[in-house]
Protein backbone atom coordinates (compact mmCIF):
# COMPACT_ATOMS: atom_id res chain seq x y z
CA UNK A 1 0.00 0.00 0.00
CA UNK A 2 1.25 3.62 -0.72
CA UNK A 3 1.49 5.91 2.06
CA UNK A 4 0.21 9.91 1.75
CA UNK A 5 3.13 11.10 -0.44
CA UNK A 6 3.21 7.96 -2.65
CA UNK A 7 -0.61 8.85 -3.45
CA UNK A 8 0.82 12.54 -4.22
CA UNK A 9 2.91 11.40 -7.22
CA UNK A 10 1.86 12.10 -10.66
CA UNK A 11 1.68 9.07 -12.07
CA UNK A 12 -1.38 8.19 -9.30
CA UNK A 13 -4.76 9.08 -9.48
CA UNK A 14 -7.10 8.62 -6.16
CA UNK A 15 -10.74 7.95 -5.82
CA UNK A 16 -13.01 7.15 -2.86
CA UNK A 17 -16.20 5.65 -2.64
CA UNK A 18 -18.67 6.93 0.18
CA UNK A 19 -21.53 5.74 1.67
CA UNK A 20 -23.69 9.03 2.83
CA UNK A 21 -21.27 10.78 5.06
CA UNK A 22 -19.09 7.89 5.54
CA UNK A 23 -15.66 6.88 3.46
CA UNK A 24 -16.65 3.09 2.17
CA UNK A 25 -13.39 2.13 0.24
CA UNK A 26 -10.38 3.89 -2.31
CA UNK A 27 -8.79 2.72 -5.21
CA UNK A 28 -5.67 4.61 -6.81
CA UNK A 29 -5.17 3.79 -10.36
CA UNK A 30 -1.02 4.67 -11.46
CA UNK A 31 -0.08 4.96 -15.45
CA UNK A 32 3.15 3.22 -16.10
CA UNK A 33 3.60 4.02 -19.35
CA UNK A 34 3.39 1.92 -22.61
CA UNK A 35 -0.63 1.32 -22.09
CA UNK A 36 -0.09 0.15 -19.45
CA UNK A 37 -1.95 1.11 -15.62
CA UNK A 38 -1.34 -0.20 -12.63
CA UNK A 39 -4.09 -1.02 -9.33
CA UNK A 40 -2.75 0.63 -6.28
CA UNK A 41 -4.34 0.62 -2.58
CA UNK A 42 -7.59 -0.68 -3.65
CA UNK A 43 -9.20 -0.98 -0.07
CA UNK A 44 -13.10 -1.85 1.47
CA UNK A 45 -13.53 -0.28 5.10
CA UNK A 46 -14.86 -3.22 6.59
CA UNK A 47 -18.14 -2.14 7.37
CA UNK A 48 -18.45 -1.82 3.76
CA UNK A 49 -17.24 -5.62 2.53
CA UNK A 50 -19.79 -7.80 0.70
CA UNK A 51 -21.94 -4.30 -0.12
CA UNK A 52 -20.66 -4.30 -3.86
CA UNK A 53 -17.91 -1.27 -3.04
CA UNK A 54 -15.12 -2.87 -4.03
CA UNK A 55 -16.45 -4.34 -7.01
CA UNK A 56 -18.10 -0.79 -8.30
CA UNK A 57 -14.64 0.58 -7.50
CA UNK A 58 -12.51 -2.06 -9.22
CA UNK A 59 -14.85 -1.55 -12.53
CA UNK A 60 -14.61 2.53 -11.54
CA UNK A 61 -10.88 1.99 -12.08
CA UNK A 62 -10.96 -0.24 -14.93
CA UNK A 63 -13.49 2.27 -17.14
CA UNK A 64 -10.89 5.15 -15.92
CA UNK A 65 -8.01 2.78 -17.49
CA UNK A 66 -9.94 2.69 -20.89
CA UNK A 67 -10.69 6.02 -21.13
CA UNK A 68 -6.99 7.13 -20.49
CA UNK A 69 -6.43 4.49 -23.63
CA UNK A 70 -4.28 1.96 -21.55
CA UNK A 71 -4.22 -1.63 -23.44
CA UNK A 72 -4.17 -3.69 -19.91
CA UNK A 73 -4.33 -3.02 -16.00
CA UNK A 74 -1.74 -4.90 -13.70
CA UNK A 75 -1.71 -5.36 -9.73
CA UNK A 76 0.09 -7.03 -6.81
CA UNK A 77 -1.87 -8.21 -4.01
CA UNK A 78 -1.35 -10.31 -1.18
CA UNK A 79 -0.74 -14.15 -1.05
CA UNK A 80 -2.55 -14.51 1.99
CA UNK A 81 -5.86 -16.82 2.70
CA UNK A 82 -6.88 -12.59 4.29
CA UNK A 83 -6.64 -11.71 0.53
CA UNK A 84 -8.44 -15.00 -1.13
CA UNK A 85 -12.05 -12.50 -1.21
CA UNK A 86 -10.03 -9.68 -3.21
CA UNK A 87 -8.05 -12.41 -5.86
CA UNK A 88 -11.55 -13.91 -5.99
CA UNK A 89 -12.89 -9.93 -7.20
CA UNK A 90 -10.04 -9.37 -9.49
CA UNK A 91 -10.57 -12.75 -10.98
CA UNK A 92 -14.29 -12.44 -11.60
CA UNK A 93 -13.60 -9.29 -13.48
CA UNK A 94 -11.25 -10.78 -15.86
CA UNK A 95 -7.95 -10.77 -13.77
CA UNK A 96 -5.07 -13.82 -14.66
CA UNK A 97 -2.50 -14.46 -12.61
CA UNK A 98 0.72 -13.39 -13.99
CA UNK A 99 4.49 -13.02 -13.28
CA UNK A 100 5.88 -10.29 -11.53
CA UNK A 101 6.10 -6.98 -13.31
CA UNK A 102 8.29 -3.98 -12.60
CA UNK A 103 8.91 -2.27 -10.55
CA UNK A 104 7.94 -6.06 -8.44
CA UNK A 105 9.90 -8.79 -8.21
CA UNK A 106 8.53 -12.48 -7.54
CA UNK A 107 7.92 -13.02 -3.78
CA UNK A 108 5.84 -15.66 -1.93
CA UNK A 109 3.89 -13.29 -0.29
CA UNK A 110 2.41 -11.87 -3.47
CA UNK A 111 0.33 -12.44 -6.18
CA UNK A 112 0.34 -10.58 -9.72
CA UNK A 113 -2.44 -10.66 -11.65
CA UNK A 114 -3.29 -8.63 -15.12
CA UNK A 115 -6.41 -8.27 -17.50
CA UNK A 116 -6.00 -6.72 -21.11
CA UNK A 117 -8.48 -4.04 -21.90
Amino acid sequence: MLDLDGLRDDSITFWSAWHGDELAGIGALRDLGDGRGELKSMRVDDRFRGTGVGRALLRHLIAQAQAWGLTSVWLETGAQDAFLPARRLYASEGFTDCPAFPPYRPDPASVFMTRAL
